[in-house]
């Protein structure tokens, strides 16, 4: 059997039915274990902070791959604008495309309705075999809030979490809530000094016509630049049209 038949058989032992991705292959030997990091965000747009995150997560876990995958339509986006599936992956694919240990994926862009992370992880669960972990990569500030996502109950049985948080950041409060949670959830912090910047500040900049240079990779600013995201005025932004 292929793994591509394996994993839409899972898939439908899991009870989603035939489900078809660009999820990469992993855990083809069942005689060793793999990671597999699964960094979740809007992307709106993705920046250096989700890249230095994910990358500071594949060394410090030993990680296999870092898959980054844009939301479909968040739950708790519904109430504001955001920028279309199609050019959210468009960036995240220009901004990892680098990096041999990283891959973008269309998982939840393409699935229809709502989009809630328990499904997601839970889809994955039944892609992929027992010998491969999941390691679902968020910020510290989410960790505190995901024990009142939908079905928290369902993330903590399907994946381990990695809080990425900045520098001075106080997790005591993450801590607790997850101290206090009645669900087994698996939780590592770690410290991401590039986690100041934000895709609402991004967002802000270009709105106000200032340079994203240095904030996010090049191909990102120039896909920004050619689409007209964010309220950009006119063909550049920045000092002397540069990025």
């Amino acid at each position: 059997m292929s793994v591509a038949d394996n994993t839409t058989d899972r898939a439908n032992e899991a009870g989603f039915g035939e489900v078809t991705h660009d999820l990469p292959p992993l855990g083809q030997d069942p005689t060793r274990a793999y990671r597999l990091g699964i960094m979740g965000g809007t992307f709106d747009p993705i920046h250096h902070g989700h890249l230095v995150a994910a990358e500071q997560a594949f060394g410090d876990l030993g990680l296999d791959l870092v898959v980054f995958m844009p939301a479909g339509r968040p739950a708790f986006k519904q109430d504001r604008k955001v920028s279309t599936g199609e050019d959210r992956y468009a960036m995240t694919l220009l901004a990892t495309s680098d990096n041999p240990h990283f891959v973008a994926s269309r998982f939840e862009v393409d699935r229809e309705g709502v989009t809630y992370t328990a499904d997601t992880l839970e889809l994955m669960r039944g892609i992929y075999p027992e010998n491969v972990t999941l390691y679902f990569i968020t910020g510290a500030d989410a960790i505190a809030d995901i024990v009142r996502w939908r079905d928290a109950h369902r993330i903590a049985a399907c994946a381990k979490l990695v809080g990425a948080t900045r520098p001075g950041y106080d997790l005591e409060s993450a801590r607790r809530t997850i101290a206090a949670s009645p669900y087994p959830f698996d939780v590592t912090y770690l410290e991401v000094p590039a986690l100041a910047i934000s895709s609402s500040y991004l967002r802000e900049r270009v709105s106000a016509g200032q340079s994203l240079r240095y904030l996010t990779p090049d191909p990102v600013t120039g896909y920004i630049h050619k689409h007209g995201l964010y309220g950009l005025q006119g063909p550049s932004f920045g000092q002397r049209g540069e990025a």
